[in-house]
This record gives C-alpha cells, sequence and structure tokens, in this order.
C-alpha cells in the first residue's frame, strides 16, 4: 500500500490510539509505584516524639500556650518541637506555662 493511498488523518487517529494506550499504561505504572510506596510508609515505625513542644494560641501573635513533653503532645499547626534550654526558659518566665498533666517543670528540674 502507498502512502498516498492512507489518508493522512487516518495516519493521525492511528497515532492517537498508540499515545493513548502508552499514555494508559504509563499511569498504570505510576499507580503501582504509588501502591508500593505508600505499602513502604506503612510498615516504616513512626518516627520518635520530640522531647519537647510548645503549643501556641489562635492569632497573630501566636503566644504560647504550654509548653509539654514530646508523649503528651497534642496534635495541629499551632504545635512545634523546642529544644529543652527553650522549654526551661519559657517554663521559667511563666510557669503557667507547664503542663498540668505532663509536668514538664519537673522533668526539667524547675520544681
Amino acid at each position: 500500500m502507498n502512502e498516498q493511498e492512507v489518508p493522512r488523518l487516518d495516519l493521525l487517529r492511528f497515532l492517537e490510539r498508540v499515545q493513548e494506550r502508552d499514555l494508559a499504561r504509563t499511569r498504570a505504572w505510576i499507580q503501582a509505584e504509588e501502591e508500593r510506596l505508600a505499602e513502604l510508609a506503612a510498615r516504616r515505625p513512626p518516627p520518635p516524639p520530640p522531647d519537647w513542644v510548645l503549643e501556641t494560641g489562635i492569632g497573630a501573635g501566636r503566644r504560647p500556650v504550654a509548653v509539654h513533653q514530646g508523649f503528651c503532645r497534642p496534635q495541629g499547626a499551632r504545635v512545634r518541637a523546642i529544644p529543652a534550654d527553650e522549654a526551661r526558659r519559657l517554663i521559667a518566665a511563666d510557669t503557667g506555662l507547664a503542663c498540668q498533666l505532663c509536668r514538664p517543670d519537673t522533668e526539667l528540674g524547675l520544681l
């Protein structure tokens, strides 16, 4: 068959089908890799909690609300890990910041 006998539009439609098939195969590979990575992540143990965390308030100032030991850590965007020196400094400046459940002031030797 001569190239001139096959309409150009038919050739372009054939190319489109080939590319769609290749795209579907590539998407299947991506999905399989995402599933494999999710399985690996599920098997990995969670990282250990930080030793000390600071809970901040809501608003523009985001003032400190409480200092916690890592195992007592409340969840959320208003919580961040802090070093022991900062935890000591915050509790020394305001003893009301020490969490009443986990008592970081006792663990830090401030009481």
